[in-house]
This record gives C-alpha cells, sequence and structure tokens, in this order.
C-alpha cells in the first residue's frame, strides 16, 4: 500500500520531458509542471507566437514569462529523494500512465515520451519519433549546454551588476565632490561680497563725518558772520540817526566797515 502510495507520488512529479522527478519545478498557464531547463529547452524547439509555448501534455498555448516556480512540488521531491526506491518502483515511473506500456520512445515534434501505442495514436501518429535511448545523450547535452549558457548570461549579469554599482559609486563621489565645490565657491564669494559691503560702508560713514564736520564749521563760521552783519547794520543805523554833521564825519569808517564784511561773507557762501 505504501509503495503504491509513492509511486503515484512520483508519477505526480516527475518532469514528462525528462521522465526523471523534477528539479527547478515550474508551471505552465495551464497548471502542468516541468523542471525548468526541461520546458526552456521545449519552449526553444518550438515557440510560435513571441513568449507563446505548447504544454507538452495538453497542448495548451501559455506564456513563457508566466512560469512560476512550483514550490509544492519541489517539497514533494525533496522529501521523495530521502526515500530510497526499489527497482520495481523505478520501473512504474517509467511506465505510460495512459496505456500500461513502457515508456520507451520520445516524441521529437510534442518533446515528450511516449510508449509504441502512444505512437500510433491519433496525438502523435506521423510525428518523428525515436529511442529514448538514443535521444537521451542527445538531449542531456543540450541541457548541459543550455545550462552553462545560462551559467555564462548569470556571470555576464554579475559583471553588468559590478559594474553599474562601480558607475553608481562614481556618480555619487563625482557629484558630491561637485557640491562641496559650488558650496566653497559660493562662501568665497559670500565672504568676498561680505568684505566688500563692509568696506564701502564705512567709507561712507566716513564721508559723512567729514561733512557733517564740515558742515557743523560752515555753522559755526555763519553764526560768527551773522553777528559781525548785525553789528554794522546797527552803527549804520546809528550813523543814520545822527545830525547831518557828525554823519559825514563818521560816514567814511561805516561804510568802509560795511563794504569788507560783506564782501568776505558773499565769498564763504558761494564756497
Amino acid at each position: 500500500m505504501a509503495s503504491s502510495v509513492l509511486e503515484i507520488i512520483k508519477e505526480e512529479v516527475t518532469c514528462s520531458i525528462c521522465l526523471d522527478l523534477m528539479v527547478e519545478p515550474v508551471s505552465t498557464d495551464c497548471g502542468h509542471s516541468f523542471c525548468r531547463a526541461c520546458i526552456t529547452l521545449n519552449y526553444e524547439s518550438i515557440k510560435g507566437k513571441e513568449e507563446e509555448g505548447i504544454c507538452p501534455v495538453c497542448g495548451v498555448t501559455y506564456l513563457f514569462g508566466h512560469l512560476r516556480p512550483n514550490r509544492h512540488v519541489a517539497n514533494i521531491v525533496e522529501s521523495l529523494l530521502g526515500f530510497k526506491s526499489n527497482p520495481e518502483e523505478e520501473q512504474n515511473v517509467n511506465v505510460c500512465a495512459q496505456h500500461g506500456e513502457k515508456l520507451q520512445l520520445f516524441c521529437e515534434k510534442d518533446m515528450v515520451a511516449i510508449c509504441w501505442l502512444c505512437e500510433r495514436s491519433q496525438d502523435h501518429r506521423g510525428h518523428q519519433t525515436a529511442l529514448i535511448e538514443e535521444v537521451a545523450h542527445e538531449y542531456k547535452e543540450k541541457l548541459q549546454a543550455a545550462l552553462e549558457m545560462q551559467m555564462a548570461n548569470e556571470k555576464i549579469c554579475d559583471e553588468w551588476e559590478d559594474d553599474l554599482q562601480k558607475e553608481r559609486t562614481f556618480w555619487e563621489n563625482q557629484i558630491q565632490s561637485d557640491v562641496e565645490n559650488v558650496q566653497m565657491a559660493f562662501k568665497g564669494l559670500q565672504e568676498f561680497l561680505d568684505f566688500k559691503e563692509k568696506s564701502e560702508k564705512q567709507k561712507l560713514m566716513q564721508e559723512k563725518e567729514d561733512v557733517m564736520n564740515s558742515l557743523a564749521e560752515s555753522q559755526n563760521e555763519l553764526m560768527k558772520q551773522r553777528e559781525a552783519v548785525r553789528d554794522l547794520i546797527s552803527d549804520v543805523e546809528h550813523q543814520l540817526d545822527c545830525s547831518t554833521m557828525e554823519m559825514l564825519q563818521g560816514v567814511n569808517s561805516v561804510l568802509t566797515s560795511s563794504c569788507d564784511p560783506a564782501s568776505s561773507l558773499q565769498e564763504k557762501c558761494y564756497h
């Protein structure tokens, strides 16, 4: 009973392309599962439209880009590998599920293992077939070549990623350096502008002080001249109030005094 159950489980997780337990199982849109390498090779050999493959089991089209890892099958395979199968169980795995005959042929059109009855059925009639033993080595070599190619591609991706990281680091450092240079340049410019502003303000304040001092001196001189003018006005008015003889006797002195200060004051006003 246990052997029968184990056999059923093995059939469920056996790849219908390579007839071995699935390695890195993936599922198509129609729900069937295969080894990733096997379905990839199958897709590359018979793909129709872009990204479109044909399921080797049911013939339904699927999108290669939609392949998804089947964790459930992977876990079952991992568990089965812990059991030791007997030769009888191994033979049962290689039996056609539809006809009960041994799977001895490989349909190169549909890329699946078939029995002699399958070859004569409507599904495979007229298809190119060969003995499994004859094509197994050929397809293992193809799978190995595909594996090596993908490993090389993975290495290219790793190198590409390294180059991108180096370029990212270079530009991060370059931009940071440029930012620091701009900051230093504007800091120097700001310091220069601050110095010029301070210098010009000092010049203007000194000019203001000089002008105010000059105006203060002029104000003092004005007060002195105003006092002198008022004294002369008083002298002239007094002379006019005198008698004719007194006026004539003092007129020369008064006129001489009044002319000189007026001339001097006029010169100071224009300067």
